[in-house]
C-alpha cells in the first residue's frame, strides 16, 4: 500500500463506484444507462450559477482507462475479482454525453450534463465529474458576482496562496477569468491558460530596504513601465506621499506610475484621501487599487459608500468561495435499459429520463424562464435548447472553445439575465418549471416503482 505512484485519474473515484461496478458485472447488469448531473438547490444569496469545467469533464470521459499500476493498486486492496480487474483493464468510455455550453448560466434541478453509456462506464466516472464540475462552477459563479458589483472596475485574482491546494488555485484562475476577472497573479495559471499575468509587490520588499522611499525608487527603476506601489507598510498616507514623490521622478524620465495599492485599514476613507492627494499632485491617471480579504459583499459596500477605488485584488474569500464553498451537485441514474429510473426519497426525488432544458426569451432578448422537459418534447418557436451533444461513441463532438470566447459568453449570458436575479443578496428567483409531459412521466414512473415494492403489510 502507498507504493502506486503511476496511478491515473481514473482512480479518482469513491470506492463504492468500483464495488458497485463489480457487482453490476457479476450480476450481468450491464445495459445502457443515463445519468443526469445537476444542482439540487442554489446556495444562499445565489440567483444563478455559471457552468464551468466542461473541458476537464470531457477529458475525464475520453481519458477513462485503468493502466497497469491502477489495476495493481486495486488488486492490492484485496476486494476485487481477477476477472473483473481484467474487464477494467480493457474498459474505455464508449458512450455519449449532452451538456450545456461552458459559461452558460443555469439554475436548480436543471441537468447540466447527461451521460448515456453502458452502466459501468457511466457509473465509475461519477466522482470525478462531480469534482470537476463543483469546484469550477462554484468559483466561476463567485467571480462573476464580484465582477457584477465592481461595475467595470478591474478585478484581479490574488488567491493562489490560500486556496485549498495547487489544483484549486489553477482552476480558480481559469474560472475567475471566465467570470470576468482581468488577470491573475498566478504565473503557472497565466501561462497555462493564456490569462494576463498581473501583480504588484509584497510588504517584505519594502521592509528589506532602509526606508519606503528607497524601496519605491528601486522598484520603479526595475519596472518603469509597469509599477504599482504598495503604500500601507508603515503609514498609509505617508506611503501615498512617497509614491507621489516617485511618480514625479518617473515622469522626469518619461515614465508613468501605474497605480498605488491599499491593503489594510479603512479602505473607504483612505482611498478618498489618496485620490485627493494624487489629483492635487497632478497625477489623476495614477490608479488607486485595493486588496485585503475582499469579496463581493465588501466591494459592493465600498462602492456604494463612495470609495475612490479603481480596481480590486481579491484572494482568500473569493478563491475559496468562503461564504458558500460547495454546491449541492449530484449525478443520478434517470434511465436504465430504456426504463425510467428515479429516487423517491423525500426532498430528493429525481426527474426521470433523458431531458432537455428549454429557455424562453422575451422580445428584448432577455431570458424569461426555463422549462425542464423530456429530450423528445417539441421546442416552442423562439426558445433555446441548452443541452447539445458533446460526445458520441466515446469521442468528443465539439471543438475546444477559447478562454476568451468563454469569457465573452459568460458576459453575454449575464447581460440577458434579469437584474433582480443578479443581485448578490436576496436575489429574485428565476422561473424554472417542469413540463406537463415530464410531470406525467414522473407520476407514471413513481406508480410503477411503488407497485414493484414488496407489500409492507
Amino acid at each position: 500500500m502507498g507504493a502506486f505512484r503511476d496511478t491515473s485519474l481514473s482512480l479518482f473515484t469513491d470506492l463504492y463506484e468500483l464495488t458497485m461496478a463489480q457487482a453490476y458485472w457479476q450480476a450481468g447488469v450491464t445495459a445502457e444507462a443515463c445519468f443526469s448531473l445537476f444542482v439540487r438547490r442554489l446556495p444562499t444569496d445565489r440567483g444563478y450559477l455559471v457552468f464551468a469545467g466542461l473541458e476537464d469533464m470531457l477529458d475525464a470521459l475520453s481519458g477513462l482507462r485503468f493502466g497497469e499500476d491502477d489495476i495493481a493498486g486495486l488488486r492490492s486492496l484485496g476486494l476485487f475479482d481477477d476477472g473483473f480487474l481484467e474487464y477494467l483493464a480493457a474498459l474505455r468510455f464508449t458512450g455519449s454525453a449532452r451538456a450545456m455550453q461552458e459559461a452558460t448560466v443555469f439554475f436548480a434541478n436543471e441537468p447540466v450534463m447527461e451521460v448515456t453509456a453502458p452502466v459501468i462506464e457511466a457509473q465509475v466516472v461519477e466522482t470525478l465529474l462531480l469534482n470537476l464540475f463543483n469546484v469550477q462552477t462554484m468559483l466561476a459563479t463567485k467571480a462573476a458576482r464580484v465582477v457584477e458589483v465592481a461595475g467595470g472596475r478591474s478585478v484581479v485574482d490574488f488567491a493562489a496562496r490560500r486556496t485549498q491546494g495547487i489544483d484549486s488555485a489553477i482552476k480558480f484562475a481559469r474560472s475567475a477569468y471566465i467570470g470576468g476577472f482581468g488577470g491573475t497573479s498566478n504565473v503557472l495559471a497565466a501561462l497555462r491558460y493564456g490569462i494576463p499575468a498581473m501583480g504588484t509587490m509584497a510588504h517584505s520588499f519594502i521592509t528589506s530596504f532602509d526606508n519606503e522611499l528607497e524601496a519605491f525608487d528601486a522598484y520603479a527603476k526595475s519596472f518603469p513601465g509597469n509599477s504599482t506601489l504598495l503604500v500601507d507598510t508603515y503609514d498609509t498616507i505617508e506611503g501615498v506621499q512617497n509614491a507621489i514623490t516617485v511618480a514625479k521622478r518617473m515622469r522626469e524620465q518619461r515614465h508613468d506610475l501605474n497605480a498605488i495599492r491599499l491593503d489594510s485599514g479603512d479602505l473607504l476613507s483612505l482611498s478618498v484621501e489618496a485620490r485627493a492627494m494624487l489629483d492635487e499632485a497632478g497625477l489623476p491617471d495614477v490608479l488607486v487599487l485595493a486588496s485585503g480579504g475582499l469579496d463581493e459583499f465588501q466591494i459592493e459596500a465600498l462602492i456604494e459608500s463612495g470609495a475612490a477605488i479603481d480596481g480590486f485584488g481579491v484572494g482568500t474569500n473569493v478563491g475559496t468561495s468562503a461564504d458558500y464553498p460547495w454546491l449541492d451537485c449530484v449525478y443520478k441514474l434517470v434511465e436504465y435499459d430504456g426504463k425510467p429510473s428515479m429516487k423517491l426519497s423525500e426532498g430528493k426525488e429525481t426527474l426521470v429520463g433523458p431531458k432537455q432544458v428549454v429557455r424562453h426569451v422575451d422580445a428584448a432578448g432577455m431570458y424569461a424562464g426555463d422549462v425542464i422537459g423530456g429530450v423528445d418534447e417539441p421546442v416552442p418557436d423562439g426558445a433555446i435548447t441548452l443541452l447539445t451533444e458533446v460526445m458520441r461513441d466515446g469521442i468528443r463532438t465539439i471543438g475546444t472553445c477559447s478562454l476568451d470566447e468563454l469569457r465573452r459568453r459568460c458576459s453575454r449570458e449575464l447581460e440577458r439575465l434579469p437584474a433582480g436575479c443578479r443581485r448578490i443578496q436576496m436575489p429574485d428567483e428565476y422561473p424554472v418549471a417542469v413540463s406537463d409531459n415530464l410531470q406525467g412521466r414522473q407520476r407514471s414512473a413513481r406508480q410503477a416503482i411503488i407497485k414493484r415494492m414488496p407489500d409492507s403489510n
